[in-house]
């Protein structure tokens, strides 16, 4: 069977997997005698264990198989949890990690074999068990293909016991006439595999690239049939030596052994065949062109890797089957609604215009209805991301010498499906910063009074039509003057600015590329790469990022996004002869400014608005736009905010609140200025495009 269909199910299995690993060995590390925990850890290894085996993936296979053996005699008691093993368990997770990217970026497994990790898993069972260290498998697997006794019985030469017809004789005197060796093969296939047919022509496979195969026991029919149980044998001519034939055999999965030996062609010339009993010949024979399978029945039996290709893109949602009955629902309702509004439109139904709005009321009410359970089918919890950062923040304690603990709430909270996507790196550089440059030595916190474990905290809560995630700690905070002396260093403002800067300007700077007060570049920060990546990522989300920090006491980063991007209400606006979308999130108020209360700060135009000074910002000149002729004495402002900014953007007329569809520019238009984040389709077909408060602010 081809596996490609089956490698966005096997990646999103292995993810959900993988975490519940994570998840469990973390709860392991403080409760070693949980058996709950135990065996959910069993469990996932083993159904880890056997997707890959089904996909192919040997290596990933291995790993997982042997982290099984050590959690069955944890399980059964013969062994116990212990501070070693639960760190060579993390290696491991890390590198059925790094199984899982590869495959999601190659189709292909890579050729990592983390032949440590599974030394040092056998290592800890043998030592759990008491036992001394196990003899190599690899020489002993080695000693078992070596020719055996001229004495050995049938068993130990399980291809004696293949009986051949004159053909069979015939295709062995011809392949020893034209030089090639004739070996008699042995394969046991490991008793836990469940796709035994698979492996057997995934053998035959590996084999006909160096040879082919003249008989096998039990015949070709019988293993596609599945009717043999762990062993079969065969008789294969090859110019290749033994060693080569082995090592194709042992290249695929779930094969627990192979013997064999050259065989004598003198052998079979002495040998009565029976002429009732013949045994069926596989694929490949003499010189004929080798067919793809057997038969159409072993075509659908084997099994072929996923070719490499393009990196697998995680496009899957999973819903609830309720959510997927009121979309049902939903439609049916949509279909009598038209049904309706077609009836009413013709003959008698023309007549009666009360009753033909009410018809395009139901299917306003119907589609709006469509509209927010749509968007609920899209909405997914963040936990999906968030759930990888205690294993993250454990591994952060060990590299930087500190002790930490990460605190989580809200994990339900939902976003839609595109946003959370992009919301691992942001997080991950928040809780990075606060590991490192946030929360400080034991010696300083036992200074300070404060408990000698650092607190990272990472809360999520809905607010109105945004989703608000804050990442804070109970660390040093933000040294606004440190980061004061470092803008001076680097040039970016003069001693004079600098002491005209407010706390906020000076903390906003921690924010441009390549600024970080770091002494010492670490793998973990210092490079001046982050807080940057945050802001940009956050901001192309049509969110935005603000900070709060008190020196000795902690710092708080909240990031603020829209719960979904791809319907939003939005406020449609004239500039010159254009319509314009903004964002109702980005709004805070709309006013009407005389001409007069316009005033000016560094020859800049601002207004001032209860109490406030606010930035008015000329979308005429912004969009290019000619202003025209006529001289208006009040102007329509609508002040937008981001974060606690707020800007004051001048338009033309209002044309008033409306829910538009986001459609991305794609690769068409090369958008120079990033103040247009989208565009819409309004309802006379005409394009209006969307305005990005924030670059905007």
């Amino acid at each position: 069977m081809d596996v490609n269909q089956y490698l966005e199910i096997f990646l999103d299995e292995t993810s959900e997997h993988i975490q519940s690993l994570s998840d469990q060995l973390m709860i392991l590390e403080q409760e070693p005698d949980n058996t709950d925990t135990i065996n959910e850890i069993f469990r996932s290894a083993h159904s880890l264990k056997g997707m890959a085996g089904t996909m192919g993936y040997k290596r990933m296979q291995n790993l997982t198989h042997d982290m099984e053996n050590v959690f069955t005699e944890v399980r059964n008691g013969n062994m116990k949890v212990n501070s070693n093993l639960i760190d060579v368990l993390f290696k491991a997770l890390d590198a059925l990690e790094e199984y899982e990217k590869v495959i999601r970026e190659t189709s292909d497994e890579g050729t990592n074999d983390n032949e440590p990790i599974i030394k040092e898993l056998n290592r800890i069972l043998d030592e759990g068990l008491g036992k001394a260290p196990a003899a190599d498998e690899a020489e002993k697997t080695e000693d078992e293909g070596k020719s055996a006794s001229d004495g050995a019985d049938s068993k130990d030469k399980p291809w004696q016991d293949i009986k051949l017809s004159e053909e069979n004789i015939s295709a062995i005197k011809d392949a020893d006439e034209k030089g090639l060796n004739i070996y008699g093969v042995g394969v046991h296939i490991q008793e836990s595999c469940v796709l035994k047919a698979a492996r057997a022509f995934l053998v035959f496979k590996a084999i006909e690239d160096i040879g082919e195969i003249i008989v096998t026991n039990p015949s070709a029919q019988d293993i596609e049939d599945e009717k043999f149980d762990f062993d079969f044998s065969m008789y294969v001519a090859t110019a290749e030596p033994y060693d080569k034939v082995e090592a194709a055999v042992l290249s695929v999965s779930e094969i627990e052994k192979c013997i064999g030996e050259k065989v004598d062609i003198q052998s079979f010339t002495t040998k009565e065949e029976p002429k009732e009993t013949v045994t069926e010949t596989a694929p490949a024979v003499k010189e004929e062109p080798k067919p793809k399978a057997p038969s159409a029945q072993a075509a659908q039996n084997k099994q072929t890797k996923p070719s490499a290709g393009k990196p697998v893109v995680n496009r899957t949602v999973r819903v609830d089957i309720e959510k997927l009955d009121v979309l049902m629902n939903l439609v049916s309702e949509l279909i009598i609604a038209k049904n309706s509004i077609v009836s009413a439109s013709s003959g008698e139904g023309m007549a009666n215009s009360s009753s033909f709005n009410d018809h395009i009321g139901y299917l306003e009410s119907v589609t709006t209805n469509l509209h927010e359970s749509v968007m609920k089918v899209r909405m997914v919890p963040i936990e999906s991301v968030v759930n990888r950062f205690p294993k993250m923040v454990r591994d952060l304690s060990k590299k930087l010498n500190k002790k930490m603990n990460l605190f989580m709430s809200g994990e339900d909270t939902e976003l839609d499906r595109t946003v959370v996507d992009e919301l691992s790196d942001p997080l991950m550089h928040l809780i990075r910063n606060s590991a490192d440059h946030g929360l400080e030595s034991a010696e300083v916190r036992a200074e300070r009074g404060k408990p000698e474990e650092g607190s990272i905290f990472l809360d999520a809560y809905q607010d109105g039509n945004n989703v608000i995630i804050e990442v804070r700690d109970d660390g040093n905070g933000i040294d606004v003057e440190a980061v004061r002396a470092k803008a001076i260093e680097r040039g970016a403002v003069t001693p004079e600015q600098a002491e005209q800067l407010t706390e906020k300007e000076v903390i906003d700077m921690l924010f441009q590329p390549s600024f970080s007060t770091a002494k010492v570049v670490t793998d973990v920060s210092g490079r001046g790469v982050g807080l940057d990546v945050v802001k940009s990522k956050i901001e192309s989300l049509g969110g935005d990022v603000s900070v709060k920090t008190k020196l000795g006491e902690g710092s708080a980063f909240s990031v603020r996004l829209p719960l979904t991007l791809a319907i939003i209400q939005a406020l449609m606006v004239v500039v010159g002869e254009e319509k314009y979308a903004i964002a109702l999130g980005s709004i805070d108020t709309i006013e009407s400014i005389s001409k007069s209360d316009v005033k000016y700060v560094e020859a800049k135009e601002v207004i001032t608005l209860r109490e406030n000074v606010i930035p008015i910002i000329r979308l005429h000149g912004v969009l290019n736009i000619d202003e025209g002729s006529e001289d208006k004495d009040e102007m329509i402002v609508v002040v937008v905010k981001k974060g606690d900014k707020l800007a004051g953007l001048v338009v033309d007329e209002l044309i008033g609140q409306q829910e538009i569809v986001i459609k991305s520019l794609g690769k068409y238009i090369n958008c120079a200025s990033r103040i247009i984040s989208g565009a819409t389709i309004l309802g006379d077909g005409e394009v209006a495009l969307i305005l990005d408060a924030n670059v905007l602010i």
